[in-house]
């Protein structure tokens, strides 16, 4: 590479100045400096180039000082022993130093490299400790805020129940009032249920029993419920065409709420005169309820969006009527006992679906 050919080029040109400067006074020069002229050379270049640079350079000194500084010049001899015996040394002298310089090179390149390993660790160590500490506030923070809708949902439960008695009786005196009254006791009443369940639910506190429940009754008790709000819409229930009986595994209170909610959200954004279609069907170990609509369906992008609680739609109007929890509970609680809720677009608007444990007629 560049920074390899630029070391050996330098080297090897101090090499021949020194040589040339050498040369030029050899006959006034001392022969014991010679070699640690070119011991100064073969160091520099150890430093800088590495053990090959140095080890060429001793090799290459050691041949120049015998053939233009030992009598006879010009010439590969060695006259005395004495002769041999300096330039054997100053051979071993050199490639031993170029040896432990190398090591040193090497040594203090992997302490810069610790010392930069020590210092990434750190600053990662530093950061993961910022972030665990956001974690630690936030997760303080989910906790505190589910105490505080718990604690507010149960105490909101006993006015409303006193609300919605005296609406009944100013009915029964004939006060038009109080049908709108129930009403709106009613729509509160259902929030602070959706509260409490959501705050049972990241608590891991909701009750549960799982046992082998039939999908027919998980579907006429969810149809009984939400058939008075159909509002003009059209319910169909497809079942499976070969007239079996599925069955399941799961909590069939739970259940039932999860496929209500499913379907109050079809209501809710579906036009009246649409069809509303509950289809049931089985796939190896799960069952699968799907709730479609004809409805605008979910904007692109916020497909995961909408299982967020208090999650609602940029268009929908603020007095709506929704706090945005219907889709959080439903898939939250069908999680809890094993299962999930899902969304997909279709041609013709949404369609949801609960997914179940499934289970064998055997096992009744």
């Amino acid at each position: 590479n560049a920074g390899w050919t630029r070391h050996w080029l330098t080297w090897g040109t101090a090499l021949i100045v020194v040589t040339v400067a050498l040369i030029s006074l050899r006959a006034g020069t001392a022969q014991t400096y010679v070699p640690l002229t070119y011991l100064l050379v073969v160091l520099g270049g150890s430093a800088s180039g590495g053990r090959r640079l140095g080890f060429a350079l001793a090799i290459a000194s050691f041949l120049l000082i015998d053939y233009y500084l030992q009598t006879p010049y010009d010439n590969i001899s060695i006259a005395k022993p004495v002769d041999l015996v300096t330039l054997a040394a100053f051979l071993v002298t050199a490639i031993v130093a170029s040896e432990l310089l190398d090591r040193a090179r090497r040594d203090r390149d992997a302490a810069v490299r610790q010392a930069e390993e020590v210092t990434r660790l750190g600053a990662e160590h530093e950061q993961l400790s910022r972030e665990a500490e956001k974690v630690r506030a936030l997760r303080e923070g989910d906790r505190m805020k589910d105490f505080v809708l718990a604690s507010v949902s149960h105490d909101l439960r006993t006015p409303l129940t006193t609300i919605k008695a005296l609406a009944h009786e100013l009915g029964a005196l004939g006060d038009e009032r109080s049908q709108v009254i129930e009403e709106q006791a009613d729509r509160l009443n259902r929030l602070v249920a959706g509260l409490l369940d959501l705050s049972r639910l990241n608590a891991g506190a909701m009750p549960l029993h799982v046992e082998l429940n039939a999908v027919d009754d998980l579907l006429s008790a969810a149809l009984q419920d939400t058939e008075p709000r159909l509002a003009g819409r059209t319910l169909v229930t497809d079942l499976p065409s070969d007239g079996a009986l599925l069955v399941g595994r799961f909590d069939l209170s739970l259940a039932i709420r999860v496929l209500v909610n499913l379907i109050e959200n079809a209501i809710k954004y579906s036009s009246p005169g649409t069809t509303i279609r509950l289809a049931v069907r089985r796939e190896e170990s799960k069952l699968l309820v799907s709730v479609s609509d004809q409805g605008s369906g979910v904007p692109a992008g916020e497909e995961e969006r909408i299982f967020t609680p208090f999650y609602r739609p940029s268009s929908e109007r603020p007095d709506a009527g929704s706090a945005g929890l219907g889709l959080a509970i439903a898939r939250r609680m069908a999680e809890w006992q094993g299962g999930a809720v899902t969304y997909a677009r279709t041609s013709e608007g949404s369609i949801f679906t609960l997914t179940l444990p499934a289970a064998d007629l055997k096992e009744l």
